[in-house]
């Protein structure tokens, strides 16, 4: 199946109801061909941008960009976007070609292309098997699926996904991520997609906008959001994590990082450029990063890592992984222990190391 593969520029993007400001100055470039998600909780403007550039919005200020073209002012049926809605929006009295069909026949398209069209839609869903079920003939994930079909089956510039897979329940929700990751990788169509999932947006996104009171807090890559957060709202929303407070002692180096004086103990930190010599300092680190071993444990040093001795006042396993909590010095910090294979540590005087290329200074 062939495709438009467009990007999309927003420029200083502005959308007020009234008195109340949904998006502040929002401008984003989205690669052609790539999936980028909007993540936030419920109320930061996420979907009020998604309706932007579908066109069911006008914004108060600001430019929309597909490409070279500025779509701001133009209605959403000469945008040519796809668009899947949470609660499938399917019509029940149609079966699933007929679904799928039903933007094509808007578009007057003739049989024949149409019937192709939406044999190539469903295969590439895979629901070709169910072409002449009704949609209450389907589960969840498959009228999904069949939504999915209906939005591309038109070959759209942009495919916007609003909250798609949150009427799922957890199995199919993994089901449907791995779906729309192959879709988006096969088409190499634009896919702009809106979750309040955390862990739906690392697993899938090329590039992720995290949304707070209708501003970006942060933007980049999966990786780069999770190990390196700026803000303390993204470090809270993304994961989780211990943050420490300090004060940051002498410059900064040539690679970021400085020494933080901190109540449990002084250690190396990567720090924001905007900190100098004793500012008050907020640092995040994450629990899966920290190692725990008993006080009489042989383990292999590591460079500029701090270590911390204390008490293990809480071990829980999970499985997986076992999560301790440890005091040290009146501070408590969590720690989460991968394939705990030795047994728990409470009530046990413990030793942490704590990586310096773990610790991240945020901005408050």
């Amino acid at each position: 199946m062939l495709s438009f593969v467009t990007s999309l520029r927003l420029i200083n993007i502005r959308k007020t109801f009234d008195q109340t400001v949904a998006v502040e100055d929002v401008s984003i470039e989205v690669s052609a061909g790539s999936l980028f998600f909007l993540l936030g909780s419920s109320g930061c403007g996420k979907t009020t941008i998604l309706r932007m550039i579908a066109g069911f919005v006008q914004p108060t200020a600001g430019r929309i960009f597909f490409g070279d073209r500025d779509v701001t002012a133009l209605p959403p049926e000469n945008r040519n976007t796809g668009m899947v809605f949470q609660n499938y929006a399917l019509w029940p009295h149609m079966n699933v070609s007929q679904n799928v069909g039903f933007g094509l026949d808007v578009r007057r398209m003739p049989s024949a292309e149409k019937k192709k069209r939406i044999g190539e839609s469903l295969e590439l869903v895979r629901m070709s098997q169910y072409a002449d079920r009704l949609p209450n003939q389907l589960s969840g994930g498959q009228q999904q699926r069949v939504a999915l079909a209906r939005a591309i089956a038109f070959r759209p510039d942009l495919l916007l996904l609003d909250e798609p897979l949150s009427n799922l329940d957890a199995k199919l929700r993994l089901e449907m991520r791995s779906e729309i990751r192959r879709i988006s990788n096969e088409l190499r169509i634009t896919m702009i997609y809106v979750t309040h999932d955390q862990y739906e947006a690392l697993s899938l996104a090329d590039q992720i906008a995290v949304m707070s009171a209708g501003k970006i807090e942060q933007l980049g890559a999966p990786r780069d959001i999770y190990q390196r957060p700026r803000t303390r709202f993204v470090a809270e929303f993304i994961g989780e994590t211990n943050f420490l407070y300090g004060e940051m002692q002498g410059t900064r180096d040539s690679s970021g990082f400085a020494q933080v004086v901190t109540p449990i103990a002084t250690m190396r930190a990567l720090v924001p450029p905007t900190k100098k010599a004793g500012d008050r300092i907020t640092l995040s680190i994450r629990p899966e990063t920290i190692t725990i071993d008993e006080l009489d444990a042989v383990t292999q040093s590591r460079s500029n890592a701090t270590i911390i001795l204390g008490k293990c006042i809480e071990s829980t396993y999970l499985g997986a992984y076992a999560q301790h909590i440890v005091e040290a010095n009146g501070q408590r910090i969590k720690v989460f222990q991968v394939n705990p294979h030795s047994t728990l540590f409470a009530g046990k005087q413990v030793r942490v190391t704590i990586p310096a290329d773990q610790v991240v200074g945020v901005e408050e």
